[in-house]
């Protein structure tokens, strides 16, 4: 059910008129409750074959529908099969080599009607070079609306009517999008950014002007020059980068944690990675405690909210324009370069598991079909739809038999964290053949702690040992040990901005290949001996 379009007119014109920034912030408070208590939630498996329904009805004289035959597929008796059946598995390389790269030379109607306006620039995790996904008024219309229900979602969070009078700081990507021919390209946060309703600019900080630097370092810099000029209530971006930004903030205006700035900060929303690994190092700027609610906003849509307090877990969102499948995260199915294999089955949302690891795929409103997003989930909780990021396809490490993947390799961190009573806010590992024959797993750990590296390594390998059956077999065949190597947390992001660049949507690579690990080792001796660490 949908608020009568009554409510958000008259709450903006509230906001407009009135004086009291406590009326206006009970008024928000209100709104959102009452939404709270009229939406209902829909039926997940019609929703999402309605879902289906309307993308293929939509995309059928398309080119990529044309091919694939979407009109046969609507009239087969499971709309759902005959899609699985009749249109294959795509990774980004295939789907904008054979389609994606007609609409770039400006062809229409290709895998979505029309051309799109904006394509979202994707720095990624696992390669150099941005992918260029294309994002139509049909997304943008969609990330709004999964925006609406995250902020109907705060009135499950026990937050204070004066909450909903302060400002929100979202670090994203520059919003100064490039001109490329009939389109725009960024970074979707900086296109999101770009596109926010004019009744919420009053609330977006830093503000349009800084929001367009784009350097980071100097957007960064213009920000903590500007801090006490705000009341911040909100964050919203990616832990590794907001922390680096609220260090600065700190530092610039000499003070002990971020709550002598902003006072009121009471809600950080994350996103792109797990927040787990930099709760330690994130808290430690904090004056106090601040609810963090995860978000999932890919460059290829906003796929999942957390709804509800005491958990991280998010939920799906089941009626956006976005179609889900699932595919079991086994390394029977993955390739080596993370794409499927053809083989690899596909579980539909009735059927899937909780606590076991799936490859995520997308169908959307903005032409990606069947699409391997490069993310891999497994769901806490069925009845909800309750999902968690497990790690990344590409981040998976299998090398003699381990079966590693980034959730554990995060366990594992915590708890190293936990015995010692120290921070690792970033790490990246490699298997790796040593001078003896033998391969070890190497991991670089970005902290500042006195223990031993000898130490950190025995704990490591212990609490993989517990955790994953598989990684203790390799432990006793082929995998001779665990070799860490302790390093500044800075040299992290100095990776990220000498190979790609610093902010937006910008994630460190987990786990890299033997070639690419051999740059990073040589990236890091080189830093060390600069001295500025």
């Amino acid at each position: 059910m949908d608020l009568p379009d009554f409510s958000f007119n008259y709450l903006q014109n509230k906001i407009k008129t009135t004086k009291e920034m406590a009326i206006r912030g009970s008024l928000i408070k209100s709104l959102i409750d009452l939404r709270g208590t009229i939406v209902s939630e829909p039926d997940a498996v019609k929703a999402q074959r309605e879902v289906l329904k309307n993308l293929l009805e939509k995309a059928k004289d398309t080119a990529f529908g044309k091919f694939y035959k979407f009109n046969e597929i609507l009239k087969a008796e499971n709309i759902e099969s005959a899609f699985a059946k009749d249109v294959p598995y795509f990774d980004y390389n295939i789907l904008n080599e054979r389609w994606w790269s007609q609409i770039q030379e400006g062809a229409e109607d290709i895998t979505w009607p029309g051309k799109p306006h904006y394509f979202a620039l994707s720095s990624g995790t696992t390669g150099k070079s941005s992918k260029k996904i294309p994002v139509t008024k049909e997304m943008i219309e969609s990330i709004r609306n999964a925006g609406i229900k995250q902020v109907g979602a705060l009135s499950n969070f026990d937050l204070e009517p004066e909450f909903f009078e302060k400002e929100i700081m979202m670090l994203g990507s520059s919003t100064d999008l490039h001109h490329e021919g009939d389109h725009e390209e960024g970074e979707i946060s900086g296109i999101s950014a770009s596109n926010i309703p004019y009744w919420f600019r009053s609330y977006y900080k830093p503000g349009e002007e800084i929001a367009q630097i784009e350097d980071w370092d100097e957007r960064v810099a213009r920000i903590a020059e500007n801090a006490k000029n705000w009341d911040i209530g909100a964050l919203s971006g990616i832990p590794s980068w907001m922390e680096l930004m609220l260090k600065k903030v700190i530092e610039y205006h000499n003070v002990k944690h971020i709550h002598e700035v902003w006072p009121n900060l009471q809600v950080y929303a994350s996103g792109g990675v797990a927040f787990e690994p930099y709760e330690k190092s994130f808290n430690a700027l904090l004056g106090k405690p601040v609810t963090v609610i995860d978000t999932y906003l890919a460059s290829e849509g906003f796929l999942a909210i957390q709804d509800r307090p005491d958990t991280h877990s998010m939920k799906l969102i089941l009626d956006n324009g976005i179609y889900f499948e699932f595919v079991p995260f086994e390394p029977e199915y993955i390739n080596q370069d993370g794409s499927l294999t053809e083989d690899a089955p596909v579980v539909p949302l009735s059927d899937v598991e909780e606590e076991k690891d799936y490859v995520l795929l997308i169908s959307t409103v903005s032409g990606t079909w069947r699409y391997i997003i490069g993310d891999t989930i497994k769901f806490t909780n069925k009845e909800k739809h309750e999902i968690r990021i497990t790690g990344r396809t590409k981040f998976f490490l299998n090398v003699v038999g381990s079966q590693l993947s980034v959730n554990k390799m995060n366990d594992a961190v915590q708890e190293l964290e936990e015995k010692f009573d120290i921070k690792i806010p970033e790490f990246t590992i490699a298997a790796k053949r040593f001078e003896d024959g033998e391969f070890y797993h190497s991991w670089y750990l970005g902290t500042d702690t006195e223990t031993s590296e000898d130490e950190l390594a025995e704990a490591l390998d212990e609490s993989l040992k517990n955790a994953n059956k598989n990684y203790d077999v390799a432990r006793s065949k082929a995998l001779k040990g665990v070799k860490v190597t302790k390093v500044p947390a800075a040299i992290f992001p100095e990776w990220s901005g000498a190979n790609k660049k610093k902010g937006g949507q910008v994630k460190m690579e987990k786990v890299m290949n033997e070639e690419k690990f051999a740059e990073f080792e040589a990236f890091v001796k080189k830093e060390l001996k600069t001295n500025k660490y």
